[in-house]
């Protein structure tokens, strides 16, 4: 198995030796990354897709959770709209290279009596502030929570078990809910899974806020026209500096991830077209001064359109529609 392609762009991985020795001792772990599917599916998604890609080619059985249960009792949204974004997302999904994944939807086994069970019993084991906590970076305005935003964590621990997952996988917003989930399985019978989570890419806008579904300014939609993309990533906050560059994030996580080279296409006059080997060389020319933010942006959108050109061919030939909320 391919230890390099299991660990690249991972934040952190919880706990690196468990995942060796898982490596070592089983031959086809399991691995999922669940999803909410409240809004368009966006680049910043495609961060957590990726990575289930390379689960994908090193050998793993992934399977995706389209989450709808937890969706709706998030508040994101009506049932029969979340049924129709289910497979609305789970097109884009396989258009984005994730063609070989078990695609699993919450209300399939989230009502089975034993599930249920499990539930309840882990809400004997958590209390109501560890379980506000937990959704702290995940629910909007937690000041005025459901009591079914209490019960989404303990639902999502619970998928765990349900699923026979080895490595749970998740954005940064995740961890409290996985660490919650180490802590509280072996309550209901089940190991603590390894958590490994991605980066979430910053918003459009810069540093203080991620890509959201919600929030159109912030985010580059999988379904947008090359022109919209170009339109985005030229308004997009580009300073000087790899952090909090959403543009440089995208280099890093989407472009290089896809491809071994990344080429700019400049005028004689500004140096001509330049070629790029790893997002390191891209990431020092840059911060030299050597290469213009608006030469960044430019080659940033050629590549990330290039990538996306699958998703909008399907849309194309599939007549696929985004659907619309109430």
């Amino acid at each position: 198995m391919n230890i390099n392609l299991v660990k690249r762009n991972l934040t952190e991985i919880v706990t690196e030796d468990e995942l060796d020795n898982l490596l070592k001792e089983k031959k086809q772990p399991i691995t999922y990354c669940g999803y909410e599917t409240s809004g368009p599916v966006h680049i910043g998604t495609m961060v957590a897709i990726n990575k289930q890609i390379d689960f994908q080619d090193a050998g793993f059985m992934v399977k995706v959770l389209f989450a709808d249960v937890h969706t709706h009792l998030n508040k994101k949204g009506a049932e029969d709209w979340i049924d129709l974004m289910v497979e609305y997302w789970k097109k884009c999904f396989i258009a984005l290279g994730l063609d070989k994944a078990q695609y699993i939807r919450g209300i399939d086994f989230e009502f089975d009596k034993d599930y249920v069970h499990d539930v309840l019993e882990l809400g004997l084991h958590t209390t109501l502030n560890r379980a506000r906590r937990s959704m702290q970076d995940i629910a909007r305005e937690l000041e005025h929570a459901s009591v079914s935003q209490m019960i989404y964590p303990l639902m999502q621990i619970a998928d765990i078990k349900a699923l026979g997952v080895d490595v749970a996988h998740g954005g940064m917003e995740q961890r409290k809910i996985h660490m919650l989930a180490r802590e509280t399985l072996p309550e209901i019978n089940y190991k603590k899974p390894v958590c490994v989570h991605t980066p979430l890419l910053c918003s459009l806008q810069g540093p203080g806020s991620k890509m959201s579904s919600s929030k159109p300014e912030t985010m580059i939609s999988v379904a947008d026209s090359p022109d919209e993309i170009k339109k985005k990533i030229q308004h997009a906050f580009c300073p000087v500096a790899n952090e909090g560059n959403p543009v440089l994030e995208m280099c890093k996580y989407l472009i290089f991830t896809k491809f071994n080279t990344m080429k700019i296409s400049r005028p004689g006059k500004f140096g001509g077209d330049i070629e790029f080997n790893s997002y390191s060389e891209l990431e020092e020319k840059y911060l030299k001064g050597e290469l213009h933010p608006m030469d960044l942006k430019s080659g940033a959108a050629e590549n990330i359109i290039k990538i996306l050109k699958p998703v909008r061919d399907m849309i194309e030939s599939d007549g696929l529609e985004f659907p619309v909320n109430g």
